[in-house]
């Protein structure tokens, strides 16, 4: 059987694709909303690589892009690792998912972009902070938690 046929596999590149997507989109509509397109958008998220010389433009949109989705497929990656060993997190998706998305984006912004490149403040204000919260609850932490729980209902159970 060959890595792309398992279903873990699968499942985690499904997790990936659709939180990622979910997640792009909601920044494209909340920069819309603040008058920014997406162009900004991916050269705010190079800027974890490249500092404030991300400007708007193909190869920071692609380094963007490329950067959006490797760390999405990190946190994706994550949960059904913590599900296996805490089955509770598998079997409560509705709970647990957008507990883990809160926590994916409080991690994000106090730890990780504060030791990245990245040149902007966190989120401070209470409603950024309040956005990004449920994005991440909604479209991070729910997706791949569903995702994951039915990923591991389909895995064989350990025989004793």
């Amino acid at each position: 059987m060959s890595l792309w046929s398992r279903p873990a596999t699968r499942a985690l590149l499904l997790a990936t694709a659709t939180a990622g997507v979910l997640d792009l989109v909601a920044a494209f509509v909340l920069a819309a909303l603040a008058g920014a397109g997406p162009g900004r958008v991916l050269a705010v998220i190079s800027s974890g690589l490249l500092g404030a010389r991300a400007e708007p433009g193909p190869g920071t949109a692609l380094l963007g892009t490329l950067a959006h989705f490797g760390i999405m497929l990190v946190i994706a990656g994550v949960y059904p690792g913590a599900a296996r060993r805490l089955p509770r997190l598998g079997s409560r998706p509705w709970l647990a998912g957008p507990l883990y998305g809160m926590l994916v984006y409080l991690v994000m912004q106090y730890v990780v972009l504060p030791l990245s490149a990245y040149p902007y403040p966190p989120a401070g204000s209470p409603l950024q902070i309040a956005q990004g919260l449920l994005v991440h609850a909604t479209c991070v932490g729910l997706p791949i938690a569903l995702i994951a729980r039915a990923a591991l209902r389909r895995e064989p159970r350990p025989t004793a």
